[in-house]
């Protein structure tokens, strides 16, 4: 049995993923930053036992720190890490730099650059080591976006944050592979999560899922169902892979 941290559980993608490694036997950390109550009702739809609630701001690196130690306390070890908590883009995080002052760009660009990239990073050093040093082959899925390709104009952080986030994923499979670690990266387009529902009811609805020839928004359910296979031992070879998930929304070439 395989023990895993899962980060920015409390709904959406990183519930959808959670409950998919329980059912895959996997134990799990469902993590949180503020959202208690989410993160129990997360806890509450796993399936098997001893799954623990690990909670705080990853942003911070003695907090990423406690909920490494806290999650190895509570099951054992950690075979595998999904950095999935983030920012997203929305009203209160825009930043256009024709729109925005620049005392609100400064706020808003270091505080997604620190959550979406900074805090995965310090994430993946602490699990890294402690694998490396249980001579223990594991495996880190990071959670990025289609964003980091085509551009992000409202939210260019979260561009930068995510793009980076790819780069800095594939350095690390070159870095941990000896080591037995595989990291990999997916990113996702649009996805029809609960914060999402009513920019998808609302007027832009049509429009965004217009964006797919598939004619709809991709599911949490689909995201972590890549993240399944990309965590299981079968995938190491594709250690360094960042696999789109975008329904044919935005080709990279």
């Amino acid at each position: 049995m395989r023990c895993a941290l899962v980060t920015g559980a409390s709904r959406g993608i990183g519930r959808a993923t959670a409950i998919a490694l329980s059912e895959r036997g996997d134990r799990v950390a469902v993590h949180y930053g503020a959202d208690v109550a989410a993160a129990e009702q997360t806890l509450s739809l796993l399936q098997g036992e001893h799954h623990v609630l690990v909670g705080g701001d990853l942003s911070d690196p003695q907090t990423a720190q406690r909920i490494v130690r806290e999650t190895e306390q509570g099951l054992g070890q950690i075979d595998v890490l999904v950095n999935n908590a983030g920012i997203a883009p929305g009203a209160a995080t825009e930043h256009r730099v024709d729109e925005t002052d620049y005392d609100t760009w400064q706020q808003r660009f270091t505080r997604m650059i620190e959550v979406d990239l900074t805090a995965p990073a310090n994430l993946t050093y602490l699990v890294a080591r402690s694998l490396i040093a249980r001579e223990a082959p594991g495996v880190i899925v990071n959670v990025g976006s289609r964003g980091a390709f085509r551009g992000e104009p409202d939210a260019p952080a979260y561009g930068a944050a995510k793009a980076g986030l790819h780069a800095f994923g594939q350095s690390m499979a070159l870095a941990l592979a000896p080591h037995g670690i595989a990291v990999a990266s997916v990113a996702p387009g649009f996805v029809d999560t609960q914060r999402q529902q009513e920019k998808l009811a609302g007027a832009a609805g049509d429009a965004l899922r217009a964006q797919s020839p598939f004619g709809r928004v991709g599911t949490a359910e689909e995201v972590a169902a890549a993240i399944v296979y990309l965590t299981s031992p079968e995938a190491q070879w594709a250690s360094g892979a960042i696999l789109d998930l975008n329904g044919a929304s935005h080709l990279r070439t």
